[in-house]
């Protein structure tokens, strides 16, 4: 079974899994051979011996047996599969959508120049934030960062809505966010690293175990299949009322707090 990522240390929970899954695998292979030796012999042996590479060149990943995971939704989540995470105060009227992949560059550049004044407008209860993770750049790019972010993002959202708000502050910040094409989010450790600058997470073992086990890796393949469906082409996209905050291009999301400000003051007035 392919493994999660390259890193040589992976935790005794997940690799426990892995194995369990090997061995099952194995079994299977071996009662399949058990078969075709006791039916035929020669010619088709050998062809059987072919299937088996073929059926092993085509095993999925670690990921895509993911998907058939036991589904842990995080606390302070909604909605089917859990994945409906608002966060702000029950009095505000208004929800900015946010869309975001954990590995885009533009995401990080959006938090860096913005995600203050974002975060200062929710705590003044201007609007709740409704966050829906992406992980399409997995796949443009190849790897799995984005998903195994998207996963300690939800480990993250477990503990409180406040940690998860800073802690992806912290992974989109200048010091800790990888270029686009370095798939650093991929390793666990690094990803615990960049926690522990986040006071509710730092040295937080139910938080690191639930990295290291993937607990919430099943939840962020589903979170990532609601942004697939929802029609969103890129991020970072910001929506309220169902309609598109823009920059002074009248296409993109607002890059500066100024175009920030007049896009968000048009959207709530509205």
């Amino acid at each position: 079974m392919s493994k999660r990522n390259s890193q040589a240390a992976k935790t005794a929970a997940r690799e426990r899994l892995r194995a369990e899954r090997e061995r099952q695998a194995k079994r299977a292979k071996i009662k399949r051979q058990v078969i075709v030796a006791c039916s035929v012999v020669g010619v088709l042996a050998i062809a059987g011996g072919v299937g088996y590479l073929v059926v092993q060149a085509n095993k999925p990943g670690y990921w895509e047996a993911a998907k058939d995971d036991k589904l842990v939704k995080p606390a302070h989540t909604t909605g089917e599969n859990g994945t409906t995470v608002v966060i702000g105060k029950d009095t505000a009227k208004k929800t900015l959508v946010m869309y975001e992949d954990p590995r885009c560059p533009v995401c990080a550049q959006f938090e860096q120049t913005v995600g203050s004044t974002v975060k200062k407008d929710l705590d003044a209860g201007k609007f709740k934030i409704q966050y829906v993770g992406a992980t399409f750049l997995d796949g443009n790019l190849t790897g799995e960062g984005s998903k195994n972010a998207l996963s300690a993002l939800g480990a993250a959202l477990n503990v409180s809505p406040e940690a998860f708000l800073e802690y992806k502050a912290a992974m989109y910040s200048a010091k800790w966010h990888p270029e686009e094409t370095n798939d650093k989010f991929k390793s666990d450790d690094y990803l615990i690293e960049i926690a522990n600058t986040v006071g509710a997470l730092k040295n937080n073992k139910q938080f690191q175990d639930a990295v290291k086990n993937g607990t919430y890796d099943k939840w962020a393949l589903d979170m990532s299949a609601t942004f697939d469906k929802s029609g969103v082409s890129g991020t970072p996209t910001l929506m309220m009322d169902g309609k598109k905050l823009t920059g002074s291009d009248g296409k993109n999301a607002p890059m500066t707090v100024p175009e920030y400000t007049k896009a968000l003051d048009a959207a709530l007035k509205a």
